[in-house]
């Protein structure tokens, strides 16, 4: 049994933004968790700090991934281009 694709340990254009948008948007997702859970539990509010750095990192990390990841497919498409 053959394995469909090889286990590479090169970095392509595109794989550190696509790392670096997760991370930002996982850490903005935490502060979204850590700001609205105790609104929705108790009648406390949340810092509005911490509100506006879930609001502001959660598009940006997207962003930064999605830009990643086109880069990469255009780098993919280019080389698949010169090999034909």
């Amino acid at each position: 049994m053959s394995a469909r694709h090889e286990a590479t340990n090169d970095r392509r254009p595109g794989d550190l933004l696509v790392r670096g948008g997760a991370v930002l948007f996982g850490v903005g997702l935490l502060a979204l968790i850590v700001g609205v859970v105790p609104a929705v539990i108790s009648d406390s509010t949340a810092p509005a700090a911490l509100l506006v750095s879930a609001v502001s990192l959660l598009p940006l990390g997207l962003a930064v991934a999605l830009v990643g990841l086109l880069r990469g497919a255009r780098t993919r498409r280019r080389e698949a281009r010169r090999s034909d």
